[in-house]
């Protein structure tokens, strides 16, 4: 224990004041250094991903606002999303880090799908007392969507999937009708042929209904898709004839040539 002795009492008052700021200023700085370092963070995170504690890691990361509104039911739907991110969080190597104010990276390797070890690297903020995975401009496209975040990116993901679907369809149909005499096949022809994947044949992981009509001359075809849950896993419609492609939003109703 030390003690300040003061000669002159005038500046006492001073002094007491100088000692409050510099108390002030020691507690603040203890409140906000964050507790865990951004390597920290990112062992935890992944633990939790490989724990299938999905709310705890998404909690350590810019996608806490996103999760917070969601139902227990909401989230469920996303299980399988938060799954795939999970592949290959066992056993994940920290190989460095580095920091620059607020902004931190970090280093790691992570088993691709054919289980190598891959390089890559993992932005973090900080907020608060506390580093969090994710970068400051995804963080704002979190915060104004709040609990769409999830469905908007998933349906642009399901769209994309299907714009590119609606291609292979037409490229499926170009070596069908090359090898069967300039006839045109359905769906489960296609994908028996190996021309198409199952999974075209089923909403599941698609979000979307395809479906193909072959003309009685089996000349021409046309095919569309329509999102499963309109607003929830797309918003576009698709229509596919030889003319071309067209997508549009008609609230989630097949489009038609008369829709264009």
């Amino acid at each position: 224990m030390f003690r300040i002795e003061v000669q002159d009492r005038r500046i006492l008052p001073f002094v007491l004041i100088g000692l409050l700021i510099i108390a002030a200023v020691s507690n603040s700085f203890a409140q906000t250094t964050p507790t865990r370092s951004p390597s920290d963070t990112m062992r935890e995170f992944y633990k939790a991903l490989f724990e299938k504690r999905f709310r705890d890691a998404l909690s350590m990361s810019i996608y806490l606002p996103a999760i917070e509104g969601l139902t227990t039911k909401e989230f469920d739907q996303f299980r399988p999303d938060f799954e795939a991110m999970a592949n290959g969080a066992d056993g994940i190597e920290v190989t460095g880090e580095q920091i620059s104010g607020d902004i931190a990276t970090v280093f790691v390797k992570v088993k691709d799908d054919s289980g190598q070890m891959q390089t890559s690297k993992v932005d973090l903020i900080r907020s608060g007392n506390a580093w969090i995975v994710g970068n400051a401009e995804d963080q704002k496209a979190v915060k104004q969507a709040g609990k769409e975040y999830f469905f908007n990116v998933r349906m642009q993901a399901h769209e994309a999937d299907a714009a590119e679907m609606m291609v292979r369809i037409v490229k499926a149909q170009l070596v069908y009708n090359s090898q069967n005499n300039g006839m045109y096949a359905d769906i489960s022809t296609l994908v028996k042929a190996g021309l198409l994947p199952p999974d075209i044949e089923s909403t599941t992981s698609t979000g979307y209904r395809y479906h193909l009509k072959v003309s009685a001359d089996m000349k021409s075809y046309t095919s569309g898709a329509e999102p499963e849950v309109y607003g929830r896993s797309g918003k576009l419609s698709f229509y596919l004839d030889l003319n071309g492609l067209i997508r549009k939003d008609v609230g989630g109703k097949p489009l038609t040539p008369s829709k264009k």
